[in-house]
């Protein structure tokens, strides 16, 4: 006897529900952001648009970089090279014999020429070149625990080869260190002495944070190879100022370091005798060094490089929407052409 229709459709059809429930079940809920049909902003970069934005965009530039100009003009700056002028005229040709001989006096005296006044406060800088600070192995020679806590004074850790000194740990460990800058510069105008400050030169959260007020120097400078200047083992590193800037790395070979200031003000024409002490040896890998004195200006010392990229940015926005509004002129895009090349869609849902 044949099985009825029910009977055989029964099944068949359970069977076919359950998979189109699970088929159903497995169909993730519509949500415009599952199915990337959120609002956006879809810009047309048709001529109406571009041309007023790069017309603003240049009328903005140019002032800003024609200010950043002035004031950077304003800014007066002495910059005074002596690694070669400072040498005896009989070793010029060994500058690494006389630099490392001991026995030879390295005072230089040179007279300055003030070329306009000079308002308080006039930054005392020094300037090294072909001085990489930034290389991978230099950077690393140091240790910021010991550098702050005195717990840590024995931790010398990535400090090689400027760790220990017959066994005992060097405090301020590490090459950077090490090399600290040692040139002296004092300064007098006629019979007058020119005082250089040098409390505050440093960042007051490198005083208060990276270095320790309970930590001391200990056995610095005291191996076979002196790498440049001194320490006072009773002064805390968080008052070596010099110290502090020296270990803040610079970023390129040519660099500036605030040395010290004077606080009082100088007139255009004045001649001013600097007595420097020429210590530091940058004979060995031909670097240069310079003395720099600067007054500051709005934005600082003086750098034309930030206005004259406004000024250029500036002027190429302004050429290219002249160019664009030319082309507008003579090539006049039709709007059946405009409504080709920029259609408007909906998403389907």
């Amino acid at each position: 006897m044949a099985p009825a229709k029910g009977e055989a459709a029964g099944p068949s059809s359970s069977k076919d529900g359950s998979a189109a429930t699970m088929k159903k079940r497995n169909r993730p809920q519509y949500h415009p952001f599952t199915q990337q049909q959120l609002p956006a902003c879809k810009p047309i970069l048709a001529p109406q648009t571009v041309i007023p934005v790069l017309l603003f965009v240049g009328i903005i530039f140019v002032p800003m970089g024609l200010g950043c100009i002035a004031a950077s003009n304003r800014v007066v700056e002495v910059v005074y090279q002596y690694e070669t002028s400072c040498v005896p005229a009989y070793m010029l040709d060994n500058k690494v014999a006389y630099i490392q001989n001991p026995s030879i006096d390295k005072t230089c005296t040179r007279i300055l020429k003030v070329p306009k006044d000079m308002k308080q406060p006039i930054y005392i800088y020094y300037q090294l070149d072909k001085f990489y600070q930034n290389h991978r192995r230099y950077v690393k020679s140091r240790n910021d625990k010991q550098l702050r806590s005195p717990e840590e004074v024995n931790n010398t850790q990535y400090c090689k080869p400027e760790a220990t000194h017959h066994g005992n740990p060097v405090v301020p460990c590490g090459l950077v260190a090490w090399s600290l800058f040692n040139d002296t510069y004092s300064f007098t105008r006629g019979n007058e002495a020119l005082m250089v400050h040098k409390r505050g030169i440093s960042w007051r959260s490198e005083r208060e944070d990276i270095f320790g007020n309970r930590v001391f120097p200990r056995n610095f400078q005291n191996g076979a190879l002196i790498g440049g200047g001194t320490l006072d083992p009773r002064i805390p590193l968080s008052r070596q100022e010099d110290l502090i800037v020296w270990m803040r790395t610079a970023a390129l070979p040519t660099f500036r370091k605030l040395y010290g200031r004077i606080e009082v003000d100088l007139h255009a024409d004045e001649m001013i005798t600097v007595t420097l002490q020429n210590n530091y040896n940058t004979y060995s890998f031909g670097g240069k060094k310079a003395l720099v004195l600067s007054t500051a200006g709005v934005l600082g010392g003086k750098n034309g490089f930030l206005g004259r990229g406004y000024v250029v940015v500036g002027l190429s926005c302004l050429a290219l929407a002249a160019l664009l509004t030319l082309l507008c002129l003579v090539f006049p895009l039709k709007e059946e052409h405009l409504a080709l090349q920029y259609p408007l869609s909906r998403p389907a849902r």
